[in-house]
């Protein structure tokens, strides 16, 4: 009988746990580049400059990677193959808008399967001659990972990474 109870609570709250769980995510942080808009965007459509300030780099200098496509169009698509930090996966650029935003659809394949939608958005501040960028990603929370992420906070560890990022991407633009 007690085991029956224990099944039975165990069971209830793993339902109650799908059910609260956010079903979608955002995470996204933002930094000012003291340059143009038009220079910020110009360096940023291109997925290969992202070796030079993304943190994920960093943490595997040695990865292997692929390119398929013009890089800074529609369809290009950036392959990487790396240590348990970076796992491996792919990047396809998805939609530009000048001077405005890069949108790419992410495919990771380890250290587990998930495909989110990620992008860098540019707002110029014309007055100071400046730019907002906006590093995020999103995507819909499928039922095992979200409650792995319960346990694992992605906004945090991710919104981390993108800071990192960020402000290597600041200091790199603006020497």
């Amino acid at each position: 009988m007690f085991l029956f109870f224990a099944i039975l609570m165990i069971a209830t709250t793993l339902f109650i746990l799908v059910i609260a769980i956010p079903k979608y995510f955002n995470i996204s942080r933002n930094i000012v580049i003291n340059k143009p808009a038009n220079e910020v965007f110009e360096y940023l459509k291109f997925i290969k400059n992202q070796d030079e300030w993304s943190p994920w780099k960093k943490k595997d200098p040695e990865m292997k990677q692929s390119y398929t496509g013009v890089d800074g169009k529609i369809g290009f698509i950036a392959k990487w193959e790396g240590n348990k930090d970076v796992g491996s996966g792919e990047q396809e650029i998805t939609r530009i808008v000048e001077n405005e935003v890069i949108e790419t659809k992410l495919r990771f394949y380890k250290p587990w399967k998930s495909e989110s939608d990620a992008y860098i958005k540019i707002k110029g501040l014309d007055k100071y001659n400046s730019t907002i960028v906006t590093w995020g990603f999103s995507g819909k929370n499928k039922t095992l990972s979200s409650i792995f992420f319960l346990l694992f906070n992605m906004e945090k560890a991710i919104g981390e990474d993108f800071e990192k990022g960020l402000v290597s991407l600041k200091k790199m633009l603006e020497e």
